[in-house]
């Protein structure tokens, strides 16, 4: 019988108002079995609030000097994960970490090795247009290059084997963690899990942080990988 023992890392930068919120969240789900922060080069309190965080056992806290990017900062926690399963979560409030059950299922059920959590097959508050085009856009180059039907490629809820991330060669910094990470299960072979998740996309007065030059990034970074490792 397949067992997971979950290690969840959070990539953060100026997150003051809702780390506290997110880490208690994910405290209160079973399987959990570590929590990995990266302080992304954070300016606005954060360090303060992390500081009151460490003091939980699953709790382990990691800082860049610098804001590195999402990307970088997921590689620094990847060097810390004693779990046997990785997943992301960002350090907003847009996705709900009750739905770790959903993407465990399928692999406790032996359905599935990677499995990523759909935002457009589950309940969400409705996204800006544009946002939605170019996450539309994005899904579809990857299907149509790596010859699969994914309906969300972008999500941030990816849950993935330790050992396959240990035997990827990693080197997106930025929000092109998303593509490269993609690209790369899929040139294994391995066909990815999909089931529903729920999300809450905040605006930029919020915090978003995601721009459309990221989005460029991406549509080049998924052409890349179909052709170099």
């Amino acid at each position: 019988m397949i067992k997971i023992k979950l290690s969840v890392i959070i990539p953060v930068y100026n997150e003051v108002g809702t780390i506290k919120k997110i880490v208690a969240r994910i405290l209160k789900v079973k399987n959990v079995f570590e929590i990995i922060i990266v302080d992304d080069g954070s300016n606005d309190g954060t360090k303060s609030e992390l500081k009151k965080i460490s003091v939980h056992k699953k709790v382990k806290i990691f800082t860049n000097k610098k804001n590195e990017g999402k990307g970088a900062a997921i590689r620094l926690g990847l060097k810390y994960v004693k779990g046997n399963y990785v997943i992301v979560q960002d350090a907003d409030l847009e996705y709900d970490p009750l739905d770790y059950k959903k993407l465990m299922k399928p692999v406790l059920d032996a359905k599935a090795q990677v499995v990523y959590g759909s935002r457009f097959l589950g309940e969400h508050r409705n996204m800006f247009f544009w946002h939605l085009l170019c996450n539309k856009l994005l899904t579809l180059l990857t299907n149509i290059l790596y010859d699969t039907t994914l309906s969300d490629m972008e999500t941030c809820y990816k849950l993935i084997p330790m050992k396959i991330f240990e035997e990827m060669k990693l080197k997106a910094n930025g929000f092109d963690f998303e593509p490269e990470v993609t690209a790369k299960i899929l040139k294994k072979g391995i066909r990815i899990y999909e089931v529903p998740v729920s999300y809450a996309g905040r605006e930029y007065s919020e915090g978003k942080k995601i721009k459309f030059w990221d989005a460029v990034i991406a549509f080049l970074m998924i052409i890349k990988y179909r052709f170099v490792d």
